[in-house]
Order: C-alpha cells, then structure tokens, then sequence
C-alpha cells in the first residue's frame, strides 16, 4: 500500500471525491449546558440597543481615564496607548476577517474545526474557573490569619483590607489570562481558512493574512496585561488615598499587585497543559497510524484522526500561547514595580513614581512599535504569482530588526523621560544600557533558536542525515543537539544578568549609609529591554499554529500541489518561529524570575524585621530543600510526557480501529469518524491534565508545610530564618534546573519537527522513505517535549515564585 500511495496509484488528490461529512452536526463537549448557557448570555448582550452600549463603553472610559488622571499623567498615557492598541487590534480583525474563506469544502472543514477548539475551551476553562475560586478561598483563609509588616501596619492596610486585595487581585489575573488565551484561539481558527484561501493566489498575501491575524491577538494580549496592571495599580492608589495625606505611600502599591500575577501563572499552566496534552496527542496518533502505518500524507482526510489534530493546534498552541505571554508580562511588570519601589524608598527619591510606572511605560510603547513591525510586511500586487519569491522567514526578520530598532530609540526616551533623578544625574544612561542589554538578549535568543532548529542550519540537517540510519540514531542525534542547545541560552542569561546588575550597581543610586542600590533595578530594566518587543514575537509565534492549521485545510480540500507547497513552506518557517518564542519565552522567565526571587529575599527581610540577603547551601536544610525544588522539576515534566503519551495510545488505537472496520476509507469509499477521534483526545486531555497540575498546585502547599516545619526546626536550632532559607533554595534550584529543561525540550522538540520538514522537501529520499518514517518517529517523540513539558515549565517556576512572595509571612 505504501508503494501505490508513493506511485500515486491513487490519484491525485483534487480529482478524488470530496466527500466530508457535515462534522458540526455532533457535539463532544460534555458540558453542554454551559455552552447554552454562554450563547444565552451572548445573544442577550447583542440584542442590547448599539446606543447603549455605546453609552455605556464610554461611561466605562470616563471611569478608566477619571482614576487614572486622579493617579498620575503616566498613568494616563498608558490607558491611552492601550485603548488606541485595541482600536488597531480591532482594524486588523476587520481586515482579515474581510477575506474570503475560499470553496465551501474549506469553510466546512474550518466549520469543524472551530466547533471542536470553542468547544473543549469552554469545557477547560469551566474547569479551572472552578480551581481557581477554590485556590482563592486558600490564599483568602491564609491572608486572614498571616501576620503583617511594620511598613503595612504604618500605611494603613490591614490583614483583612490585604487579603480582599489580594484575592481580588488573583482572580482578575485569572480572569485577564483567561480572556487572553479566548482570544489567540478566536482569531486562529477563523484566519486559518482565509489563509488557505490566500495561499490559491500568492504566497504573500497568505503570509500578511496570517502574519495580522497573529498580530490582532498579540496587540490584545499584550494591551490586556499593561491595562489590567494599570488599572489595579490606579485603583488601589484612589482607593488607599495615596494622593492625600493618608498612612499610604505610593511605594506601599506593588506589593498588593501580586496576585494579578499569581492569578494569571495558574490559569496560564493548566492552559498550556491542558492544550498542550490534547494537541500533541492527536498529532502523534495521527502521525504514528497515518504517515508511519499506512503511508499518507500529513492531513490528509483519510486520516480519522486529523481534525482533532487541526484542532489541538488552536487550543495548544494560540489558547495556550496567549494566556502564557499574558502571565509573562504581568509577572516581569510586577516583579520590576516592586524593586523599582524599594530601590526608589531606599534612595529616599522625591518622586518614586517614574520608577514604579517604568515597566507600564516601557510594554506601551512596545504596542506602537509592535504594531509598526506587524504593518511593515505587506502583500504583492500581483496576486497571480504563486511562486514563492522571497524567503517568509527573512520577511518576518526584516518586520522584528525594524521593531529592535525602534525599541532601541523607545527606551532611551522612556529611561530619560522616567527614571531621570538629580540625585544621580547619569543614572538614566546606565539604565538605558541595561535596557540595551536585554534587547541584544531578546535578539541573540532568537537567533541561537532559529539556528538549532531551522533546517536552513547544519545542526537540523544533522539530525535528518542521523534519520537514514534508522530511528534510534534519530533519537540519539535529536537528544544530543538538545543538551548541546542549552549552552549557548545559559551563557547569555549569565552575561545579560551580571552586565545589567553592574550597570544599575555603577548608576550613583546610593541608600543612607553610602552604598550602591540599582544592581537589582539594572537586571529588571533588562528584563523590560528583552520583553520590549514582546507583541512582535507573539505575533511570530501565533502566525505558525495559523499556518499549520492552513495547510490542513488546503491538504483536506484536496487543492491543487501548488497551493499546498506554500502553505508547506510557510508551516515549516512557523515551526521555527513557535520554537523562537519558546527560546525567548524561556529567557524573559530566567530573568523575571530571577526578579522576582529578589522580590520575595527583599519581602522576607521586611516581615523578619532582619536582613536577608544570602542563602548558604552547606546548611543540610537549605541544600535539600534545593534538591527538591530540582526534583519537582523533573517529576513535572516526567508526567507532563507520560500524559501525552496515554492519551495518544489511545488516539492509535481508534485510529488502527477505523482503518481495519472501514477498509474503504484508503479508497475514500467510506468517511472517516472524525468526531471520535475528537471526543477521545478532549475528555483523556482534561482528564490527564489533573496530575501534573495537581502536582503544580500541591507544589506551593508543599513549600508551605516544609517553610512551616523548618521555621519551627530553625526556631529550636538558633536559625530564625531557616524556614524562608529553605524556600529560597528550592525556588533557586527549582528555577535553574527549569531553565535548563526547558531549553532542552524546546529546542530538541522543534529541531525533530523541522529534520522531518526537511526530509518532506525531498531530501534522504523524500515522503515514504525510510529517512522520513525514522523522522516522524523523532518528531512524535519531540512533540510532548516542546509543546506541552517545555512551555509548561517556565509557567512553572514563575508561579513557583509568585507563590513564594504570596505566601512569605508564612515561613517566618
């Protein structure tokens, strides 16, 4: 059989039958009821009158604008930026969605798989909304019964004002993550048909489909994370009274914010392990029976289990992707306001202000130059030419050197604007180099991604040459250029952090007694410099799950070759872009994380009333509590694996059952059940997600009993701080060791993806061969590596950290 689908002995697909069922007419979600009740909702919304809402949209501005006039002018300025975003994000959704969907066999397959993305949404989300309420609860129970510190007894924010505050806090981060990740997946699954639509006419055009698309949703993440820490921060300094007499200083705020980042790390891990378990999944089990067994091509319609693999790219890759940058964002803003605001105390600055509302600042005008990147890539005029005439990576790179570009000159003119003090008259250059240094990071990221994982470079055309030996030198060649891929990321991390720290430490920024105090606030200003392009490279990233999905529609349409050549070639540049991000996203985690392990060493000096600036190793307490904040790690990705790997054994076993029950299919005699398939993968996704997030979620109550208990054994031994040294250490060892296996998975996953794209251009002998069969071995082995451990675990130690700055007074 292999042999005639090589020979074409079946015909060339446009000529076939297509026959494809109507796949909305069945419903998986087990939930439906939610779903009815939503749609209720929804068509309540849009029978309310255009005039009042539009009335009420302004009411809702006015309130926006009053508090942020009643906070700061930079305040100001930010909402304004963000609300002129949406407005842009709103013209590229109109832009694309102008597009035709092409012949209806393309739309109906976009039909289902939309249907199949909304509907395992809703059910997720129904979900974690019901874990988060209940994670609320805890930290409400636990914020009630802390103690408090001098500095918030003296401000006038008590233990029950705290805890309200938090909690409020955690659930719109959830809330805001949530949206986020609606909104990547909205976007993609109604831009992948008009993408395939454009692909019939020009290579060009579908690149700028997919490229706005992307954009749309990037412009919105992004917006939503700046304007909701905006808001919260505003908010809180009307309703404390900041700008009058009262206990409350503006540096008391920062701190209040952290449960907008914890509430978006918790929504953003279990999206991403949700997501990521079921789109990997079906991948494997389409690609093990459909290319390995039977010989077909990838998406092809025969396939049962290409649709639910359609769909796991939507709701893995752009659902999960967009709730991840959110909580990137929110967490790197946060953690930078919080040192910013004790630098600033420490320094006795006049007006702290300009160093707390940085990183506001810094990600608005990461909007304007995102956008001008995302308008820079336009389409041809002739929209005849389906040759592919310039490379679409080297389109999209020419689109981010203009936003690097325009970030560099951005930031100066925030350093100047904001952290200008006559204190230290130079320091806002020292700053602006910090920024500079985080920039360099973000771009010699990418490229060191794009270079193990492009099949342009020798390290990927490696790794297919290792494929015509057979499928364990595949497997040896992908594990080996993964371990090898973490020197050159960890190398820079190191250079980025001590090169900042220096910088802000050699600003003239002294405390009281005479010393340096900027080195933290250097390492946080590179932290903003490598995110200050954040909305450009998730517009890289949501671009290769919209291609991927395009060409699955071109392939199940049964287009012409030509089409499905481009879309081909733009599926292969978005798995070398998705594989950039995780890199980039990788790097902002390190050094946010970094911040935000500062954050918490400066929270716990403030409730212990005593400085807290080392933690010893040598002490046995300290050194295990290390090893297991490196173990969690490891048992997280363990199950995280294990999980893809049990659901998909059961996406080959249907899949075997169709093709051995219906022999017509291979003559497309029969159809396919795809809406089997679809119902196995999204009930095993959410069932299997539970344990590693469970393990996510019991990680911060172990934290929480083990601070507890070795505060006590510390107590008993002269060690006062022992419980929070402990802490420290596992978030330390925790964050190291994830770094590095994040590195690992990412790139070793990506790197199998591209060797197989590599072979599927007709090198080794081409589709069919045993080089390819070896290579989709490789390729099901990266796929839980890179799209559901790897991404999962820098979701990971952040929250790690933002729950140990939640829960700090705890250890004490």
């Amino acid at each position: 059989m292999d042999d005639d689908v090589e020979g074409g002995a079946l015909g060339p697909y446009q000529d076939k039958p297509r026959t494809f069922p109507n796949m909305r007419s069945k419903s998986y979600t087990p939930l439906i009821h939610y779903m009815h009740l939503i749609e209720e909702i929804f068509r309540i919304f849009m029978g309310i009158n255009v005039r009042v809402l539009f009335i009420l949209l302004l009411l809702g501005l006015g309130a926006v604008f009053y508090v942020g006039a009643r906070t700061s002018p930079i305040i100001v300025f930010v909402f304004s930026v963000c609300i002129i975003s949406f407005m842009l994000s709103i013209y590229l959704t109109k832009w694309v969605l102008a597009k035709d969907e092409g012949p209806p066999e393309m739309a109906q397959i976009s039909d289902a798989i939309r249907d199949g993305a909304e509907g395992f949404f809703r059910t997720q989300y129904g979900t974690i909304s019901k874990m988060a309420i209940v994670l609320a609860l805890v930290i409400l129970s636990i914020y009630l019964f802390r103690s408090t510190t001098p500095q918030q007894e003296s401000s006038g924010i008590g233990r029950s004002t705290s805890a309200y505050i938090t909690v409020a806090a955690f659930l719109l981060g959830a809330l805001c993550s949530g949206i986020a990740g609606y909104v990547g997946m909205w976007v993609s699954v109604r831009a992948n048909v008009r993408v395939s639509s454009a692909a019939r006419r020009s290579a060009r055009e579908a690149l700028q489909v997919a490229v706005r698309a992307g954009g749309f949703s990037a412009l919105v993440v992004v917006g939503m994370a700046v304007i909701g820490v905006a808001i919260l921060y505003a908010v809180f300094y009307v309703w404390l009274g900041v700008d009058s007499t009262g206990p409350t200083k503006v540096t008391d705020l920062p701190l209040l914010l952290v449960g907008y980042g914890f509430g978006a790390s918790f929504v953003a891990l279990f999206a991403q392990l949700g997501g990521g378990i079921y789109t990997k999944a079906a991948d494997v089990g389409a690609d093990l029976v459909g290319k390995v067994e039977q010989g077909i091509p990838e998406d092809d319609p025969r396939n049962p289990a290409v649709i639910a693999d359609l769909v796991g790219d939507n709701v893995g890759d752009c659902a999960a992707r967009g709730a991840d940058l959110f909580e990137s964002i929110a967490a790197e803003i946060i953690s930078a306001m919080i040192l910013g605001a004790t630098m600033a105390q420490r320094c006795k600055i006049e007006d702290p202000s300009g160093f707390i509302l940085f990183p506001l600042v810094i990600h608005s005008f990461d909007l304007v130059i995102s956008s001008v990147g995302i308008f820079s890539i336009r389409g041809t005029r002739d929209t005849g030419v389906k040759s592919v005439v310039e490379d679409p990576m080297a389109i999209l790179q020419k689109g981010y050197s203009i936003t690097i570009v325009l970030a560099v000159l951005t930031f100066g003119l925030s350093t100047r604007w904001l952290l200008y003090t006559e204190q230290a008259p130079s320091a806002w250059i020292n700053f602006a180099l910090c920024g500079l240094v985080g920039i360099m990071t973000a771009y010699a990221f990418v490229w060191i991604t794009k270079y193990y994982t492009d099949y342009k470079h020798e390290p990927v055309r490696t790794l297919a040459l290792s494929s015509s030996t057979g499928h364990g030198t595949n497997i040896i060649a992908g594990v080996s250029l993964g371990l090898e891929s973490t020197a050159l990321p960890v190398i820079v991390i190191s250079i980025s952090i001590i090169s900042a720290f220096w910088l802000g430490q050699t600003s003239g920024l002294v405390d009281e007694t005479g010393n340096p105090t900027g080195g933290l606030f250097g390492t946080a200003v590179a932290t903003m410099g490598m995110l200050s392009t954040a909305a450009y490279v998730l517009t890289m990233d949501m671009f290769g799950p919209i291609a991927d999905n395009a060409g699955g529609i071109v392939e199940m349409s049964q287009q012409p070759e030509s089409v499905r050549e481009i879309t081909d070639l733009l599926d292969a540049v978005g798995n070398t872009t998705k594989a950039t991000t995780k890199g980039f996203a990788i790097g902002s985690a390190a050094l946010a994380s970094f911040l935000l392990f500062s954050a918490y060493m400066d929270e716990v000096s403030a409730f212990a009333h005593e400085s807290f600036k080392q933690v010893d190793i040598a002490i046995p307490e300290v050194f295990v509590g290390g090893l297991l904040g490196a173990m969690l790690i490891f048992l997280f990705s363990a199950w995280a694996c294990s999980a893809v790997g049990r659901t998909a054994q059961e996406v080959v076993n249907e899949v075997r059952r169709q093709f051995i029950e219906r022999p017509g299919i291979m003559d497309y005699k029969e159809k396919p059940d795809y809406s089997r398939c679809v119902a196995i993968v999204a009930s095993a996704s959410l069932k299997e997600m539970i344990k590693p997030g469970a393990l996510a979620i019991a990680s911060p109550m172990v934290v929480v009993a083990k601070g507890i208990v070795f505060r006590i054994l510390g107590f008993y031994t002269g060690h006062p701080l022992l419980g929070a040294k402990v802490v420290a250490a596992m978030l330390m060892f925790a964050t190291v060791a994830g770094i590095l296996m994040a590195l690992f998975l990412n790139t070793a996953g990506g790197a199998w993806d591209n060797a197989k794209k590599y072979i599927e251009t007709g090198a080794l002998g081409g589709k069919g061969s045993d080089a390819h069969k070896a290579a989709v071995t490789g390729d099901t082995v990266g796929d839980p590596f890179k799209d559901t451990a790897g991404p999962s675990i820098h979701v990971l130690i952040k929250m790690l950290a933002t729950i140990t700055l939640v829960m700090a007074p705890v250890f004490l």
